[in-house]
């Protein structure tokens, strides 16, 4: 029987956790690099047993990790990034020279069929590739040197490329999102970008609502099964496309609240989104204390609060933007994690939920594999 894994990216570690096909209890391991912040970590769709996790520390600096064998055991690899060609000259705490210029990785990206072919989104809004398994990287530096890299501002969590998203039938095509400069793609591996922001609109922010670029966009998901169609949690807003991002329209519609950062669709009805409102951009949490993923079934057109297993009161907890991911089971589970330490669960579609784990850190991502 097939199962899920569940890759966890905690405040103070990663942690593995595993379920068989029903996907009715879960076991726990970890914690992986226990006391660092661990902002991503992402399973390749190429190889099961090969995943990768950012770990970071404001003492130590940045470490990238891969593991063989599903997350059991670890290894750093390739932790000399390149600034535009050019080692950086990050010194760490003793003084040892480590060729590093950025703050963090917010975001891995495995290829869909390459599994020592890994992107990588840094904080500040740039681009990494590797070839090799991680050993060596390099810098798309196009993008950072877009014509309007100078208007870019970083968001509350800093300047940082959290989105990267692939398309399965041309790997020469992806589109990356920034907070805050927005969404840009690119049509030959990242050689050159265009914005792709029509129809978000930021008043009391830009000076120019409509801006080519500077939204504040704090995820985008996809299909594969239909890669032009995308859908955006934004800052505020929920948005929709259906051009590959050439042109958005909001599909907040019946939300209690459209702010919010993590959206996801499920993994066998593409008309099937997943959103977690939250309150406001300076209040963190659920609207009225109440935990509820919303669904929409009709692509954005209308909403409906999935509420039973989650906590119905008193709940002030976040959910971040890449706390959320679905397994392709059948029936397709969700999942997401919480700032209070919980990874919930559900193993039909989000009828019913449960809790994989709780009293972990707080999370930071959540990215389901399923297992053969």
């Amino acid at each position: 029987m097939s199962g899920v894994r569940l890759l966890v990216g905690t405040r103070k570690g990663a942690f593995v956790l595993t379920s068989e096909g029903r996907r009715a209890s879960w076991e726990v391991e970890g914690p992986y690099f226990g006391g660092w912040e661990v902002y991503h970590v992402a399973g390749s769709p190429a190889d099961p047993e090969r995943v990768w996790a950012s770990q970071t520390s404001s003492w130590f600096g940045q470490v990238l990790q891969r593991s063989d064998d599903g997350g059991k055991t670890w290894t750093a690899v390739g932790n000399d990034f390149s600034y535009e060609g050019q080692p950086g000259t990050h010194l760490w705490y003793d003084g040892t020279p480590r060729p590093w210029a950025f703050k963090r990785i917010w975001h891995l990206e495995p290829s869909l069929d390459d599994p020592d072919l890994v992107w990588a989104g840094a904080e500040d809004a740039a681009l990494f590739r590797s070839e090799d398994g991680g050993k060596s990287w390099g810098e798309r530096p196009a993008l950072r040197c877009h014509p309007s890299g100078p208007s870019w501002q970083p968001g509350a969590g800093g300047l940082c490329l959290h989105t990267i998203v692939l398309r399965p039938d041309d790997p020469d095509r992806m589109l990356v999102a920034i907070s805050a400069a927005g969404v840009l793609k690119t049509s030959d591996g990242g050689g050159t970008w265009t914005p792709a922001n029509r129809g978000l609109h930021s008043e009391g922010v830009l000076p120019d609502p409509d801006a080519e670029v500077g939204h504040c966009v704090h995820k985008v998901a996809a299909h594969a099964s239909r890669p032009d169609v995308l859908y955006m949690q934004k800052h505020w807003d929920v948005m929709r496309s259906d051009d590959w991002g050439a042109s958005w329209y909001e599909v907040s519609g019946d939300l209690p609240s459209d702010f919010g950062f993590a959206i996801d669709i499920h993994a066998h009805e593409p008309e099937t989104v997943y959103v977690v409102p939250i309150k406001s951009d300076s209040e963190h949490y659920p609207p009225e204390g109440k935990l509820r993923v919303y669904r929409s079934r009709s692509g954005g057109g209308d909403w409906e609060p999935l509420t039973n297993g989650l906590p119905q009161s008193h709940c002030y907890v976040d959910i971040l933007r890449d706390a959320m991911s679905v397994d392709s089971l059948d029936p397709c589970g969700i999942y997401f994690g919480t700032t209070g330490g919980q990874v919930y669960a559900s193993n039909d579609a989000g009828d019913t939920w449960s809790a994989a784990a709780s009293n972990l850190p707080a999370v930071l991502s959540v990215e389901a594999q399923t297992l053969p």
